[in-house]
């Protein structure tokens, strides 16, 4: 059962929302029910009906029951209202619960108003439009406002003494801020008449009744969280992390600071990866090196899918002797893609071992990082339930020169220069992962498209990539 509060002032329009929300839920097919807050001269009972007669005499629970409906009221004679969480357990089973009012309580909620009233957006005074008559207006100061405090109606002839963020008194039309008055004494002169509504934020100014503030399927930013908070909500529904699975193929990788034989290189993409995997709120389970053997890599797979909800894999996709991690994919699971028409990373591998989603990647630096970021990226925010997993390229002037384009769609390492164009590292092998540290971002190139000095081309920033 899902719990979703809604909380506002008196006359909000919270009770309105609901009422418009409850079709909407009913008409997916969802069970809705609700607990509202009622106020506290607010009686479900009245002099004159038998129920009412029943609890006057001492009953301690009356349930009245018809063919329509029946409700249970129970007398509290004295002892605290119940809390919110006994309240809810008493209500019978449902798909959504709603939860009008209980502002205090943990449930997540929305407020329905932001401000929930007028307040000065200005440290001045509060004033009537009406009092401010002939050359430098003299008020008399009756009253000081803080935020976090309320003031009393303004009256004619008087100003307050407010500070940003207090809420604006009644009668007052009009903030004049401190810069363009003098106080003297208790009095004090206003020497630029405001403007109606003057350095007042309205009440629902930033957000109105019924408006989304956060939409589902974002991945949260520090900005949101803050922004639900500011609305008093507490907590807010979020998918799990995705367990992801990382081991490296190949009998050739060697640990950084350990000592490297001849023929021997050390493992860059398992440091990559990971990196990679952080950056996309990972909860990662890195199994480290497999030897070149197809039991092994069958070992490792049937391990990985066993714990992981993706496996990520790097190396060993190709046709080469010593590539295993093809026959162990078919071996285990089942293999649904192999090889794609793309440059770098050709040798890409998508399957399923068990529940758990495979995806393999080359073994070259470049070719991990590219398809990594081309193809594990959106699969891994999908899963997350992002919305919007689309990397979103701009257009961009290429200073560079690109004669011999490839039959394949290309991811080339491209940087920004101080001319506002984009500078092509010198060379694009998939071996070279310098140019990956020292680009800003790649282009994507279509295949067979050369590309000349001036040209105008698709280039996807690596803050597009890593967001």
């Amino acid at each position: 059962m899902k719990i979703f509060g809604i909380a506002g002032w008196s006359g909000s329009g919270k009770t309105t929302l609901i009422e418009q929300l409850i079709p909407r839920f009913v008409g997916r097919g969802l069970t809705v029910s609700l607990i509202k807050h009622a106020h506290h001269s607010f009686d479900v009972d009245h002099p004159g009906k038998d129920s009412y007669r029943h609890r006057v005499a001492g009953c301690r629970e009356v349930l009245v029951s018809s063919q329509a409906r029946w409700v249970v009221m129970h007398e509290l004679r004295g002892e605290p209202e119940p809390p919110l969480e006994e309240q809810i357990k008493r209500v019978s089973p449902c798909d959504l619960l709603l939860v009008e009012g209980y502002k205090r309580s943990g449930v997540a909620k929305i407020e329905v108003w932001r401000p929930p009233m007028d307040n000065s957006a200005m440290d001045g005074y509060a004033v009537r439009l009406a009092d401010l008559e002939g050359p430098s207006p003299r008020l008399r100061v009756a009253q000081k406002i803080l935020a976090g405090s309320v003031g009393e109606p303004l009256m004619p002839g008087t100003a307050a003494r407010i500070f940003t963020g207090a809420p604006v008194p009644p009668g007052a039309d009009a903030i004049v801020m401190q810069e363009d008055a003098a106080a003297e004494g208790d009095q004090v002169v206003v020497r630029k008449i405001p403007q109606s509504g003057e350095w007042i934020r309205r009440i629902g100014s930033d957000i109105q009744a019924g408006e989304v503030i956060l939409s589902a399927g974002i991945r949260l930013r520090p900005q949101d969280t803050g922004l639900a908070a500011s609305v008093g909500i507490a907590s807010l529904p979020v998918h799990r992390r995705v367990r992801l699975g990382l081991f490296f193929t190949g009998d050739e990788l060697v640990m950084p600071g350990d000592p490297l034989p001849p023929g021997r290189i050390y493992n860059s993409n398992r440091f990559t990866l990971n990196g990679l995997a952080k950056t996309f709120d990972c909860e990662i389970h890195d199994y480290g090196i497999v030897p070149d053997s197809l039991d092994a890599t069958r070992a490792m797979l049937r391990r990985a899918a066993g714990g992981c909800d993706v496996i990520v894999t790097s190396g060993g996709v190709s046709v080469g002797e010593a590539d295993f991690v093809k026959p162990a994919v078919e071996a285990e699971g089942e293999l649904l893609m192999w090889k794609i028409a793309m440059k770098p990373g050709r040798p890409l591998a998508f399957g399923r071992i068990g529940t758990a989603s495979f995806i393999g990647l080359p073994g070259n630096p470049v070719s991990s990082f590219v398809t990594f970021l081309v193809f594990v990226r959106p699969f891994l925010l999908k899963t997350q339930g992002v919305a919007d997993v689309q990397a979103h390229a701009i257009t961009a002037r290429a200073d560079f020169d690109w004669p011999e384009p490839d039959l394949r769609r290309e991811f080339l390492r491209v940087k920004w220069n101080a001319r506002g164009g984009l500078d092509l590292y010198p060379t694009q092998d998939s071996a070279v992962l310098m140019s990956t540290a020292w680009a800003d971002g790649l282009v994507d190139n279509p295949p067979n498209h050369a590309i000349c000095p001036g040209d105008a081309v698709k280039f996807i920033p690596y803050s597009e990539l890593y967001r």
